[in-house]
This record gives C-alpha cells, sequence and structure tokens, in this order.
C-alpha cells in the first residue's frame, strides 16, 4: 500500500510503516535500557487490542546510587524545552530519590503521552533522562470506507493532524469508529490502523477498514410458548429472521436497540390476549463463528389467562359523571382481558375531559387481581383536575415560514378554554400544509398556574420548493418530457407559486399560476391560471395503432377565490375565458373540400373551428382530512358547477360531484380508501353539447381499460374478400364519442411494506374500480358491401366502394368493474405509476387493457 503526502511519494524504502503499536515501549525494554543495557532491536508489530501493562516499571541502572540528585541532564527533545520534561519527573537538585522515586517518575513521563519512549539513568547522582517524543500527526487517511459516510467516520475519530499521536488515543478512535459499524447491523467489521513514518517526527495515520457485510438474524428462537406457536408470536416482533426473499426490507438485520423494542412487543401481544403475568425471562443474542449473523433467543413465562372481572369509573371532575360517561368505557365484565382496550379507554377518557376544558386530566386504571378466580378488576380513576385555558402560543424551528402563516393555522387563540379536539385539529392543519415534518405535534405544558397551559409547536421545516426535470414513456401518451418549477411556500408566506412546461408526443402544454391564501391577512383565497395547451388526440386504427383525429390549440386564463364557511365547509367561485380552436387535416378527413363523416368520425365535424368559452363556476368543499398529502384518515367531498355562454362562446352547464373517505385499518398502516365521482353536462340555448367538452372514461382513471375505452363509440370493422366481418378489434377503427354522463367508484387499500421500501417511495395498493360514461344521441352509422338488414341502426353510404361495417356501440350506464394492484413510486427520475387491472366486467364495444404505466407524469 503506497500513500502520497504534497509532490512526493510516500513508499517504504523512505519512511518504514509500523503498527501503532511498535510506539510504545515495553516494559521490558525500559528496564533494561534504565539497566545500562543495549537497545534490543524492535519488536515485531502487536495489535492495538494486545494487552499492554498499565504502566513500565522503573529500576536504576547499575552504578553508584547517590540519595541526592545533583544535576538533571535531558537528552532526545526536539519540540519540547528541557524544563518541560523535568516538570514530569517532579525531581530537582537537592531532593533525595531512591529506585521507587525513580520508577513513579519514568510512569509521569509516559503518563503525559508525549512521549513513545523514557529512559532514566543514574550517573552517582546525576539521572540522565532520555526521551523519544511521540510523533506529530500530518494528516488522517481513511481507507476502504464504502458503506458508512466518511464524514460520519470522521465524527467519531478524535485523533487530528498537528496534534500529537498516542497509542491510546488511536486506540480509542478505533473502538468509537467499530462502534459506529455495529449500529449499522456491521458486526463482521475490522479496522487496522497503521502510521507511516514521514521527516521531521512526523506521521500519516492510516485507518483501513474491512466493512464485513451486515450482520443478520440468522434464527429467532422461543422457548417457554406453551399457549401460542414460534410462527405466530414471531409474526408480533419487528425483527424478522433473514430470508432470500426480505430483500426490500432491513427489519432481518440485527439491531441491539430493535431487541429491547421486540420484548415490549412481545409482552403487548401477550397482555391483549390476556395474559396479564406474561414477563420475558430472558434475550440472547448469540454471534454466530463466522461473526456474520445472530442468533436470538427469547424465553417466556407465559402464565395464566385472565378476564375482566368489575369494571368501573371513578371521577373526581364534576363534569364527568360516571353514569353518562360509561359508553366511554371499551372494556366489558367477562371479555377476555386487553391491554390494548385499557389504553384506548384511558385514551377515550383524556380526549373527552380535554374536550370539556380539562387539558391535564389524570386517568389512572387501578387493577385489583383475582388470582383464583383469574379476573381483573379494573376501575379507572379520574383524578380532581381544574379548568385550563390557553396562556400562550409558541412556535419554534420555523426558519422561513413567518409565525402569522403557523398561527393562522391554530384553531385555539390565546385565552380561549383548552379542547383537545381543536388542538388536533390543529396539528392535522399544520401538516396539511407540507411545510413541516409528517409527525408534527402539538406539545401542551403547564402555564404560570394550575389553569393555565402554553400550547408549544417545534415545527421541522423541509424543503417546499420543487424543480422537476424528467423525461419518460408513457403507455397513454409515449414519449414524455415535463419541466415544473413549484414553490408552495413563496417568501415564508404560505403563497404559492408554480410554472409548468410539458411534451409529449400527441400534447404540448405551457401554464402559470399563483394563489394567495390569505388575502389581506383575511381567510380569502385568490389565485389565477394562465395557459397555453395544444393537444392531438387520437383514435385506434387497424393493428392497433393510432391515428390523430384532431387538433385543439387552447389558450386563456382563470380567475379563483375561495372562502372558509365553518371549520371544514369552504365554498370557490371562479371564472375562465378562452379561446379554442378544432382544426383536422383536410387531406385525410375533408371530401370535395367538406368535412366528411365518415373520414373524421362521429360529431368531428361539427366541432372543427375557432370558439370561445366564457365561463363562471363554483364548488361547494367539506374537507376534514388529517393530511391534505398524504391522507389515511377522514372525508373528502366536492360538488361544483359551470356554466359556460356567460356572456359569450359556447354554452353548456357542466356539474360535477367527488367524494373521498380514507380509513386507517386496524392501526396496521392499511389505509383504505372508497370514493366516486360522477358528472353530467348539458347544452342550453339550442346548442348541443360538442365532441370535445364531454366526457371520456378510461385509463388512468378506471383502470383496467384503454384510454377512452368505455363507453358510446363507433366500432368500424373491415370487410374481407369474401364480404365477411373481420371481428378482430384490433382491425377495427374506434371512434369514441364520449358522453354526457358518467359515473366512477373505486375502493383502493394502500399496503405497509415495511420501512425500508417506504424509504424508496413506493406504495403498493389492492384497487376495484367500477364505472360507465353514456348519454350521447346515437350517431349514422354505415354498412358497405354487405348486408344491411342484419343492423337497423345500418344504412348504406352512398357514392362509396369502401368495404366496411359501422355499430354503435356502448350507449349505457351498465357497470363495468376491474380489479387489480398497482404502485406508486417517487423514483430519482420521476414519479412512476404500474397498474396489473382485469376488467371483470365489461360491455360491448369497450377496450381493455391489462398493464399500464406512466412515468414522468403526476399521479
Amino acid at each position: 500500500m503506497n500513500h502520497t503526502f504534497g509532490q512526493q511519494r510516500l513508499a517504504p524504502r523512505l519512511i518504514s510503516t509500523f503498527l501503532i503499536s511498535t510506539m510504545l515501549a515495553t516494559p521490558a525494554m525500559a528496564q533494561r535500557q534504565r539497566r545500562g543495557q543495549d537497545a534490543p532491536p524492535p519488536p515485531p508489530p502487536v495489535p492495538v487490542e494486545a494487552p499492554v501493562a498499565e504502566a513500565p516499571v522503573a529500576t536504576v541502572a547499575p552504578g553508584a546510587v547517590s540519595s541526592v540528585v545533583r544535576a538533571v541532564i535531558v537528552r532526545g527533545t526536539e519540540r519540547l524545552e528541557p524544563e518541560t520534561v523535568r516538570s514530569y519527573i517532579n525531581l530537582s537538585i537537592g531532593d533525595r530519590y531512591d529506585r521507587e522515586r525513580l520508577d513513579q517518575a519514568v510512569k509521569a513521563l509516559y503518563a503525559s503521552e508525549l512521549f513513545a519512549d523514557a529512559t532514566i539513568r543514574d550517573d552517582n547522582g546525576t539521572l540522565i533522562v532520555e526521551v523519544k517524543e511521540n510523533p506529530v500527526i500530518n494528516r488522517i487517511v481513511i481507507e476502504g470506507g464504502k458503506r458508512v459516510k466518511e464524514d460520519k467516520i470522521r465524527e467519531e475519530i478524535r485523533l487530528a493532524p498537528r496534534q500529537i499521536f498516542t497509542r491510546s488515543k488511536a486506540r480509542a478512535d478505533v473502538g468509537r469508529i467499530l462502534e459506529l459499524y455495529r449500529r449499522s447491523g456491521r458486526f463482521a467489521a475490522s479496522i487496522e490502523p497503521k502510521i507511516i513514518q514521514l521527516e521531521q517526527n512526523r506521521v500519516d495515520v492510516v485507518f483501513e477498514i474491512q466493512e464485513g457485510p451486515k450482520s443478520k438474524v440468522r434464527q429467532i428462537n422461543i422457548l417457554g410458548n406453551e399457549k401460542f406457536s414460534e410462527k405466530e408470536i414471531r409474526s408480533s416482533m419487528a425483527t424478522k429472521q433473514a430470508r432470500a426473499w426480505r430483500f426490500f426490507t432491513s427489519n432481518d438485520t440485527y439491531d441491539p436497540d430493535r431487541l429491547a423494542y421486540d420484548a415490549q412487543k412481545l409482552r403487548q401481544f401477550y397482555l391483549t390476549e390476556g395474559y396479564a403475568d406474561f414477563r420475558v425471562v430472558s434475550t440472547v443474542a448469540e454471534l454466530t463463528p463466522d461473526k456474520k449473523d445472530f442468533i436470538v433467543t427469547y424465553v417466556l413465562d407465559e402464565g395464566e389467562r385472565y378476564k375482566f372481572g368489575k369494571v368501573e369509573l371513578d371521577s373526581q371532575i364534576r363534569d364527568i359523571k360516571p353514569k353518562e360517561f360509561q359508553s366511554l368505557i371499551r372494556v366489558k365484565a367477562g371479555d377476555w382481558y386487553n391491554a390494548q382496550k385499557i389504553e384506548d379507554t384511558v385514551e377515550s377518557l383524556t380526549e373527552t375531559a380535554g374536550l370539556l376544558g380539562y387539558a391535564f386530566a389524570d386517568v389512572r386504571p387501578q387493577f385489583d387481581r383475582d388470582k383464583e378466580k383469574h379476573e381483573m378488576n379494573v376501575t379507572f380513576a379520574i383524578g380532581e383536575a381544574p379548568r385550563v385555558y390557553v396562556e400562550r402560543i409558541q412556535i419554534n424551528g420555523n426558519t422561513t415560514t413567518l409565525d402569522t402563516v403557523i398561527r393562522r393555522e391554530f384553531r385555539l387563540a390565546e385565552g380561549d378554554a383548552f379542547n383537545s379536539i381543536k388542538v388536533r385539529r390543529t396539528s392535522d392543519r399544520l401538516k396539511g400544509l407540507g411545510y413541516f415534518q409528517e409527525k408534527l405535534e402539538i406539545e401542551q405544558k403547564p402555564g404560570s398556574s394550575p389553569d393555565k397551559v402554553i400550547l408549544e409547536a417545534n415545527v421541522q421545516e423541509r424543503p417546499t420548493g420543487e424543480l422537476q426535470v424528467s423525461a419518460g414513456f408513457s403507455s397513454i401518451e409515449r414519449f414524455i418530457l415535463s419541466l415544473s418549477i413549484r414553490q408552495r411556500n413563496f417568501r415564508g408566506r404560505g403563497q404559492e407559486l408554480r410554472a409548468s412546461a410539458n411534451l409529449s408526443s400527441y400534447s404540448k402544454s405551457i401554464e402559470a399560476g399563483f394563489t394567495e391564501p390569505y388575502l389581506f391577512g383575511r381567510n380569502l383565497a385568490l389565485g389565477f391560471d394562465v395557459f397555453r395547451r395544444d393537444f392531438r388526440s387520437f383514435r385506434f386504427t387497424s393493428n392497433n395503432t393510432r391515428d390523430t383525429t384532431y387538433t385543439q390549440v387552447s389558450t386563456g386564463f382563470q380567475v379563483r377565490t375561495g372562502f372558509s364557511i365553518t371549520e371544514f365547509w369552504a365554498a370557490s367561485l371562479r371564472y375562465g375565458l378562452s379561446r379554442e380552436e378544432i382544426g383536422l387535416d383536410e387531406l385525410v378527413f375533408f371530401t370535395n373540400g367538406v368535412c366528411d363523416p365518415l373520414l373524421a368520425g362521429r360529431y368531428l365535424c361539427e366541432a372543427i373551428g375557432k370558439r370561445t368559452i366564457s365561463s363562471i363556476g363554483y364548488s361547494i368543499i367539506y374537507n376534514n382530512l388529517n393530511n391534505n398529502l398524504r391522507p389515511s384518515a377522514g372525508q373528502r367531498f366536492t360538488f361544483s358547477q359551470d356554466l359556460a355562454g356567460v356572456p359569450i362562446g359556447v354554452k353548456y352547464l357542466r356539474s360535477r360531484v367527488n367524494y373521498d373517505w380514507y380509513h386507517n385499518l386496524f392501526g396496521s398502516g392499511f389505509v383504505l380508501n372508497i370514493g366516486g365521482e360522477a358528472g353530467a353536462i348539458f347544452g342550453y340555448g339550442g346548442r348541443d353539447v360538442l365532441l370535445t367538452d364531454r366526457f371520456f372514461l378510461g385509463q388512468p382513471q378506471m383502470r383496467g381499460f384503454n384510454i377512452r375505452g368505455v363507453g358510446p363509440r363507433v366500432l368500424r370493422r373491415p370487410l374481407d374478400a369474401d364480404g365477411n366481418i373481420v371481428t378482430d378489434r384490433q382491425q377495427a377503427t374506434d371512434d369514441a364519442l364520449g358522453g354526457k354522463a358518467y359515473y366512477l367508484a373505486r375502493a383502493e387499500i394502500q399496503l405497509p411494506l415495511g420501512s425500508a421500501i417506504s424509504e424508496l417511495g413506493l406504495r403498493p395498493s389492492i384497487f376495484t374500480d367500477v364505472g360507465a360514461v353514456w348519454n350521447v344521441k346515437a350517431p349514422q352509422t354505415v354498412c358497405l358491401n354487405g348486408p344491411t338488414t342484419t343492423f337497423a341502426e345500418c344504412a348504406p353510404y352512398n357514392g362509396s366502394s369502401l368495404g366496411f361495417r359501422e355499430e354503435f356501440l356502448g350507449n349505457t350506464p351498465s357497470p363495468r368493474l376491474s380489479v387489480g394492484i398497482g404502485v406508486n413510486w417517487n423514483s430519482p427520475f420521476g414519479p412512476f405509476r404500474f397498474d396489473l387491472a382485469k376488467a371483470l366486467l365489461k360491455q360491448p364495444g369497450d377496450d381493455t387493457q391489462l398493464f399500464q404505466f406512466n412515468v414522468g407524469t403526476q399521479f
């Protein structure tokens, strides 16, 4: 191994390389030197961990031993002054000494850690002190550290350049680095400290690290279990046995802290099953001989199983009367003892007391165990407490976000009566902003008197600016390139500023927007958006290829405002104005200079041209989600209507309703989402609803079906040479017509699969979708070179000799149903969504699709 320093390459031929342990002389060497013997050759390298005597024992070299010091001569110093050496031996001219006094002087020199070697020779009262100074550290080099970042390793090293090198400090640094690796699960790590000697008594210190693999838990043994199998017990533990399929999780890595946590999990498991006397007798973790894995053994004492006996409530708070609050007790006499129900009852009673203004209500369950009957009598005692008022609201940790932005989310003001429900709601609103950490809690601290409380919000800000540059491939839009910039907390005032540009094989767009959530300090939001969107629609033709049908270019703006009606109800108003142009390729879709509906698709000819859309709309919103970004509890409801044609442009009334409900199943991380949406659109003033304003359904909204694969359509099937209809769907031309009414419902469960997967940004789920789109006027269909009597809606098309037949299908509210699994992944190169869905119910004409994925678009 070679090391370089400056422009000079350090090699063994220039400076010898020794183990650190050679820097300290052994006691035997010191004795021989003090006896005047010639210095022996250097000893072989000794590992740092080798046992070393606590201090060398000095003996006076042969010769006349005087009892009085006549002179003290110091030799071998380089950086230190001789007087410094004399100060450590504590012997001056005229002092009396003996062998024990000289031994103490040598020990004092070594204890100073300034010297690698030290001897004292007595020459008839003249003490000759010969020392070799410890070297000065030139630099610290770390080799082999890959799994643990070098900056973290250096934080554990106390040696530093320009300091005096000592073996004890190096050994202590090795121990700290090893402990760092053990905390990361690498118990097989080894560290060999070395020095490279330089000129002027300087050294480079090198820590050579062999990291080794992560230590796994090879096996978990359970002893003493009779009521439950080892498999049932292991399933309740956080630590898992190392198996090949657990490559996505870190729960099989050995962690001493996790073993202690598992002991608590085992106790919790048995206490919820009625075993009130359960205890973990011992926990032993044994390292395998190869130092790669651990074998963990738990010894259990299960005890007897108990049932609840008498269950009573004793309250010292006058507003909480036992008879009226008996329903809050979640345990009943005769049920198996369950510690979790005890905790739930305590929490429920505490919350109720907080709702009534008693912030520091003391709820304590008192147990009376009957070992003969195996019954547990429980009394929930609520101690006397004063009604509490908010004395002060204190905010800590916000460096960017203004205090006013945080305070306006508080549902309590200073001087208000304390209310635990409002405190929880405040916490949910702060987390819903997305500016702070996920686990944000409002702490309740005693105020200046027993009837006052201080609410303290300790926030940890996280980045609110987003810059995304992504490229990808989508099953919907094929090639995608996206650039967006967004600041959700502009200037720390809670304002949102955003701009984006998107380019794909079928669309181009550029948008910008700004939102002020509290205009002039009032609970009134104001925002605007400007946009230009260029969309090229397509249809599936023969061989499942895509054929561009029309181009749609929209340029416009929207102004919007919103305000709260109550805590959970809000309303918003908006006005939008845009100019839109629908175009077709005349060489492809026109006949004799006129749009041909047979070529262009039904309803498209009447939509081409320029038009103005001037619309005014409103929304009524109910939202009590615990987190707007990633909810796990609560519900959201939205009803909105938009009236176009005010005062100019196309005329229609569009109505939509959306609903989502979230629930954390069993408190286990499984999040259930049940949601639905529906809509209807009607033309007025003698105007029908154009094709581009209708509803379409398919992926990505309804999984298991192709894009616009659900609902009314005209399917054009070719005829073969014999005049027979070609039934292969991929050989047909598909014109989706959309509908004026639709509904869509879904049920989805997000699956927790361990912290390692969560850290990767993966969120798997299982789902089912059901929906339909319908209510469009049946178009005229044509049938050429084939029978015209089989289908009542089929009529000949004059002047053409093409061989095909058209069918109008899918115009029905009958439900379509699909089930599947999906994964959301916030990948380094953009959001990713993958779905595997199977259509179980479909109608004639519907177009299904098994696999769907999107990269680089929001989901």
